[in-house]
C-alpha cells in the first residue's frame, strides 16, 4: 500500500528528512514514533501530498507522490486523508458541522441537503446524533471535536488515513475512548492507517508495527510487540526508558 523509498525532505538549508525507507501493508497500522523535530509531520505531509520530496519516490496506493503532476496529485488527496492535532482549528468556527462535512465530501458543491443522511450515519458512527450536525465547533468538547474530524477523514472512504498527534491534548480517559473509536472503525472500513505519535503507550495500544524517527532517520522499525520488547537501537531504549509507554504500562480500558 505504501512502499517509501530514499526519501528526502529540506526546508532551506535544513535536511528533515534523510533518505528514509518504509513500507505498510494495506490493511494494516504503523505507529511512527520519535521526538519533536524527528521528521514525523513532515513525513506525513509527504503522503498527504502538501510537502513536495527533493529525491527518493514515495509509491501509495500505485501512485509515485514525488513524480506525480498537479493533476495526478488532485485525485491522489481524496484517498489520502489527515486527522489533523488541532481539530478546532482545522473547524471553521463560522461553518455548521454539516457544512463542513458536506464540503469535505464534494468540494465544489458540498450541499448538506444532498449528503445530510450519509453526514447523520458517520456521526452516529463516531459516537454523535444526527441533530449535532446543525451545531457549530464552539458548542462542542475537544473530544468531540476530534470524533468530527474523524469523521471528516474518513466519510470519503480513503485508502490511507494519517493521525497526527490526535490524542496529545486530551486527557486519559478520553484518548482511550477516541482511539477504541479509531481502531473500530479502521477494523470495520479496511483503511490503512499511519498513526503518529510522541506517546508510546498510544502508539502500542493501536498499531501493527512501529517506526522510530531519529533526526529524520528511520533507525528502528518491525512489529509492535517486538520493537517494544526487544529495541535494537539506543535511541529507541532511550524513548521506552523515558515514557510511560514503557513495557509493562498500558492506557487504562
Amino acid at each position: 500500500m505504501v512502499d517509501v523509498r530514499g526519501l528526502d525532505v529540506s526546508f532551506g538549508s535544513a535536511r528533515v528528512l534523510r533518505g528514509v525507507d518504509l513500507r505498510l501493508e494495506r490493511g494494516r497500522t504503523v505507529g511512527i514514533v520519535g521526538e519533536s523535530g524527528s521528521g514525523k509531520s513532515t513525513l506525513a505531509k509527504v503522503l498527504v501530498g502538501t510537502v513536495r520530496a527533493a529525491s527518493g519516490t514515495a509509491t501509495v496506493d500505485g501512485v509515485d507522490i514525488v513524480a506525480a503532476d498537479r493533476r495526478a496529485m488532485r485525485a491522489y488527496r481524496r484517498r489520502a486523508q489527515m486527522i489533523p492535532q488541532d481539530p478546532y482549528s482545522s473547524l471553521s468556527p463560522r461553518r455548521t458541522i454539516a457544512q463542513t462535512l458536506a464540503e469535505a465530501i464534494d468540494p465544489v458543491r458540498g450541499r448538506v441537503a444532498t449528503h445530510e443522511q450519509l453526514i447523520g450515519e458517520w456521526l452516529v458512527r463516531v459516537g454523535l446524533t444526527p441533530e449535532m450536525m446543525h451545531r457549530f465547533p464552539h458548542e462542542f468538547s475537544g473530544g468531540q471535536r476530534q470524533r468530527i474530524a474523524i469523521a471528516r477523514g474518513l466519510i470519503i472512504d480513503p485508502h490511507l488515513v494519517i493521525a497526527d498527534e490526535i490524542t496529545s491534548a486530551l486527557d486519559v480517559s478520553v484518548q482511550v475512548q477516541i482511539l477504541d473509536l479509531l481502531a473500530g472503525i479502521k477494523d470495520s472500513l479496511g483503511v490503512t492507517m499511519m498513526f503518529i505519535s510522541h506517546n508510546l503507550a498510544v502508539v502500542q495500544r493501536v498499531s501493527d508495527d512501529v517506526v522510530v524517527l531519529y533526526q529524520g532517520e528511520v533507525v528502528e522499525a518491525g512489529p509492535v510487540e517486538q520493537v517494544y520488547a526487544d529495541p535494537q537501537h539506543w535511541y529507541t531504549r532511550r524513548l521506552l526508558d523515558a515514557d510511560p509507554g514503557a513495557p509493562g504500562f498500558s492506557l487504562a480500558s
